[in-house]
């Protein structure tokens, strides 16, 4: 909601609604940003930052990435492809996949089960894992977390979105355990 607090932070009119749905086997995420203005255009950024909890990262599997480009912000923002049909972690990772589709499948979350992403209009999959020396470094996250979390987050991070005045943008996520 655009208040006097959101302005201090960000001059723009917006009027932005969250709405989740919670079924048996899955969690729907559903985000909706408006424009009111009649005049005025302005871009953003965005990232679910869907935290998984995983009995040993290295050990969780991650497939829909194979061809993607990414950033790679562990090394300096180098840019690379993708190669591997199932991406693993073993130290930090700190990847923003562009152009991704609209489908990842884990491996081995929560007791062994997969859990499918599945994403609309979030072009952007960010893969991060503070791992041992950046854990360490976090004031809100404990020292020995990193190997049972992994994230995977929806986003439109590497190019902004642009809202152009009168419009609004779309876009959502589910998580479905399988």
């Amino acid at each position: 909601m655009d208040t006097d607090f959101t302005r201090s932070m960000w001059n723009y009119a917006f009027r932005l609604t969250y709405r989740l749905i919670l079924r048996e086997k899955e969690l729907h995420f559903n985000i909706a940003v408006y424009n009111p203005s009649k005049d005025l255009t302005f871009s953003f950024n965005m990232l679910l930052h869907t935290y998984f909890k995983v009995p040993d990262v290295r050990r969780c599997q991650l497939t829909g990435l194979q061809g993607c480009t990414f950033i790679d912000k562990t090394r300096e923002g180098a840019i690379y492809q993708e190669t591997r049909d199932i991406v693993t972690i073993n130290e930090w990772t700190d990847r923003i996949y562009q152009n991704t589709p609209q489908e990842h499948i884990i491996t081995n979350v929560v007791s062994g089960r997969k859990m499918r992403i599945q994403k609309y209009n979030f072009p952007d999959t960010v893969i991060w894992n503070p791992w041992v020396d950046h854990a360490k470094d976090m004031s809100d996250f404990g020292d020995d977390e990193y190997p049972n979390m992994v994230c995977v987050e929806a986003g439109h991070v590497s190019s902004p979105v642009i809202l152009m005045p009168g419009t609004a943008f779309e876009a959502s996520q589910i998580l479905q355990v399988m």
